[in-house]
């Protein structure tokens, strides 16, 4: 299952997903204590089964090596939504629990919070393979009250990837290395006048993108412009009132006032995520598109929309930070977690489990089989995983700038908040200072009041 960008919106407990939901994805951890039952979110395409296939031997793997011990999958075939809205129905009594659980860091910590999840800093203190994690990973699954409660097994990195046939009519070089925001406008700029009826540069944006746009979008920008610009760790704060917000705005604002994106009723189409790997990117109607490092498993083989080319056919950059100020680059990360409910009847066992996904070599067959970003140190640097796709080297060097999101309860408003200040800017129903006035107000609200000006 790829790791993707996530859904913003705050978990509804839908009655349809209720009792009878929960039987069909098969119960919780019950009382044998030699089976340890592990849910997942298995892939909405029949013909994806890259998650089931790696479970499926990785249970055969730790049943081989623990005699007596059985593995039970719980596959949870759900929509992103649907999917964690079942996991905290399950995760709420020790009938349904399952003894593991894959948490998105986007969501986790909201179960964290409701008490649904187990420090797991008694096992990784005793783990060896724990520290050759790296630390920005290690840090998604820690709580406020700064304990772990997940082990990643993988990330993303964003980046700007361009079309070199596109940068060669405009005259822009094919080893194009942005140094700051500036050099990418212009570069949109060139584009624009040089190669007329294509879309210069795609900047996610509006509330119909959801996450998308909050991470590929303003968060790539925001985080570029200093540090912890949405979130004050120290102050344990949300940050308001920043002069970095609104430049980050304003250039979403340049980006659609010089018609240098997408026509506005494409950006706010709720699919253009999907348009841009399937139609924008491959026929060569984008030139410059701020996106994941995810976006090649679209273009496998038996996708639908294969595309073998791609990698001479796209140039890569990292996004430069504002005025192209140390680190010079910036990254958002997202991914997802292994977590030992609060109730589940066989903690021990589960986490057993994880030790067995996480060997070295396992953990490298799941990057791989996943077009996974490598968390492991010592997987990063292996010549396997290094060539197992074009930009893959590119993506894992992304991690040392990467950022997480502040994944807090509150998160999901303040996400849905940074969306409608883009989207305001993005049709020009507001100026930069009413978009990011009213970003300021709707995080005041939604933290109650836990905010730093800045």
């Amino acid at each position: 299952m790829p790791v993707r960008p996530t859904a913003s919106a705050p978990l509804l407990l839908a009655t349809v997903l209720a009792a009878g939901a929960l039987t069909a994805c098969g119960g919780g951890s019950g009382d044998d204590p030699d089976t340890v039952k592990v849910s997942y979110k298995q892939s909405m395409d029949n013909q994806i089964r890259v998650m089931d296939d790696y479970l499926e031997a990785m249970k055969k793997q730790f049943e081989k090596a623990h005699p007596g011990k059985k593995v039970k999958l719980v596959p949870i075939k759900a929509p992103d939504a649907e999917y964690y809205t079942k996991v905290q129905q399950m995760l709420r009594s020790p009938k349904t629990a399952p003894d593991l659980v894959y948490e998105d860091t986007f969501l986790i910590n909201s179960d964290i919070t409701s008490g649904y999840l187990r420090p797991l800093d008694p096992y990784l203190e005793k783990w060896k393979e724990w520290p050759k994690f790296i630390d920005t990973a290690k840090a998604a699954a820690r709580a406020e009250d700064g304990k772990t409660y997940g082990v990643p097994d993988g990330t993303d990195t964003r980046g700007l990837w361009f079309s070199k046939d596109i940068f060669k009519k405009a005259g822009l070089p094919q080893d194009w290395r942005p140094k700051n925001w500036d050099e990418v406008l212009d570069a949109a700029r060139t584009v624009k006048d040089k190669v007329p009826g294509v879309v210069p540069l795609n900047v996610y944006t509006g509330k119909p993108g959801g996450e998308t746009s909050s991470m590929q979008g303003l968060e790539m920008l925001l985080y570029g412009t200093g540090k912890d610009p949405v979130y004050d760790p120290k102050a344990k704060k949300w940050v308001v009132g920043s002069k970095g917000f609104k430049d980050a705005l304003r250039f979403v604002e340049t980006v659609y006032k010089e018609k240098l994106g997408p026509d506005v009723e494409d950006a706010l189409d709720p699919n253009m995520a999907t348009r841009v790997r399937g139609e924008f990117l491959p026929k060569g109607k984008l030139a410059i598109n701020l996106d994941g490092s995810w976006l090649p498993q679209d273009w496998l083989k038996g996708s639908g929309h294969e595309w073998p080319e791609w990698s001479k056919e796209l140039g890569l950059a990292a996004m430069p930070t504002q005025g192209g100020q140390a680190p010079g680059k910036v990254s958002m990360s997202g991914g997802w977690t292994w977590a030992v409910p609060a109730k589940a009847d066989n903690p021990d066992l589960a986490f057993r489990f994880i030790e067995t996904m996480q060997t070295k070599e396992n953990a490298k067959r799941w990057y791989i089989a996943n077009s996974g970003i490598s968390v492991r140190e010592d997987v990063a640097k292996d010549p396997e995983y290094v060539k197992a796709q074009p930009g893959i080297r590119f993506f894992t060097d992304l991690v040392a700038a990467t950022h997480y999101r502040p994944a807090y309860p509150a998160y999901p408003k303040v996400s849905t908040a940074m969306q409608e200040a883009m989207e305001k800017v993005t049709t020009g129903d507001g100026s930069v200072d009413d978009a990011a006035s009213g970003y300021d107000d709707e995080v005041r609200s939604a933290t109650d009041g836990k905010v730093i000006e800045r």
